[in-house]
């Protein structure tokens, strides 16, 4: 389905909200479920004025229950509803994990395709307000290693509605992350109902000299490190993945084999996650072109303190970035 070219300004609250919005409009099968999402509207504002517009059937204040959450997505999804559940923060997932990895991400497979599970878990993930260490980690890692689990992170707006769309037209569970730092970000969001191919990287900004690889708000840090560098002439290409799991490898392997050098930046520690999958299928795909050994820029392997100085020290930026590309420039393979 495609959109209005017409560009209107929106945050990238009201592109979510918008998302859900012409879902329910479009498939009455749709219906939302979390902590505070009726009346209230949600903890960050994304289901506002849902309520009021779909009624109390469609979107469900529940109990302070991760696991019931989730488990009635599970069991609704596979007698045909496609349910999407809000976990307030993204470090709470903890408590629903089996029921994302055990049964929604195995139910295709257990029934012979006999059932499916299209849900979607949308959280709120990542620091950079003073959370403290249980409401600022990036829990993508945890969830990696589970095969039929889809993994979606937004950086911008225009894809916060595209992808969500897009995620609930899917098949499969799905887990949407939601970086808090990009809540209030401003950015173009076409009118109308429309989707973004799931597992599709973009490439946000290209360049001949080195290739970063990075998603949700690393993606504008990214950027700004980029805009820092193209002072010295020196061309960054920006590849933002979209899509974690699975992952558009064949974008990355591309863009890497052009330009020859490779940093990936993740706001997760970078002991056993994604910046480790990455810079392994690049020194893999890419050994022959590569000029120098990837580098990664990561969050310290450490849990995350409510000093928002200390957080500041301990969560990668457009600082780390900038230093992380000299560094590879600087470098031989």
């Amino acid at each position: 389905m495609t959109a209005s070219a017409t560009p209107r300004i929106r945050t990238y609250v009201q592109a979510l909200n918008e998302a859900l919005d012409l879902a329910m409009d479009r498939d009455p099968s749709v219906f939302l479920l979390g902590e505070d999402i009726g009346q209230m509207g949600g903890d960050f504002g994304v289901t506002r004025g849902l309520y009021n517009k779909f009624g109390a059937e469609r979107v469900r204040d529940t109990p302070l229950s991760e696991a019931a959450i989730v488990g009635i997505c599970v069991g609704s999804a596979m007698v045909g509803m496609r349910p999407v559940a809000e976990i307030m923060f993204a470090d709470f997932l903890g408590e629903c994990y089996d029921q994302i990895v055990n049964n929604a991400a195995k139910v295709h497979y257990m029934f012979d395709g006999q059932f499916k599970a299209p849900l979607v878990v949308r959280t709120a993930a990542g620091g950079g307000f003073g959370g403290g260490p249980h409401h600022s980690q990036s829990p993508e890692g945890w969830f990696l290693n589970v095969p039929g689990l889809v993994i979606v992170a937004p950086a911008t707006p225009a894809d916060a509605k595209g992808l969500l769309a897009a995620s609930i037209e899917n098949d499969n569970p799905v887990l949407f992350l939601e970086h808090k730092g990009l809540y209030r970000l401003k950015g173009d969001v076409p009118e109308g109902y429309y989707t973004t191919p799931l597992r599709q990287a973009a490439v946000r900004r290209e360049g001949r000299d080195v290739t970063i690889v990075t998603a949700m708000k690393l993606v504008q840090d990214a950027l700004a490190a980029a805009d820092v560098l193209a002072q010295e002439g020196i061309e960054v290409e920006v590849v933002d993945l979209r899509t974690l799991r699975p992952y558009d490898a064949e974008t990355v392997v591309e863009s890497v084999r052009k330009t020859g050098r490779a940093v990936v930046a993740t706001e997760a520690p970078k002991l056993g996650g994604l910046a480790a999958e990455l810079s392994a299928t690049i020194a893999e795909e890419c050994f022959k072109e590569l000029k120098a050994p990837v580098l990664r820029v990561a969050g310290l392997d450490t849990p995350i303190p409510f000093s928002l100085p200390l957080e500041k020290l301990i969560l990668p930026g457009k600082d780390d970035i900038v230093a992380g590309i000299r560094h590879v420039l600087a470098a031989r393979a």
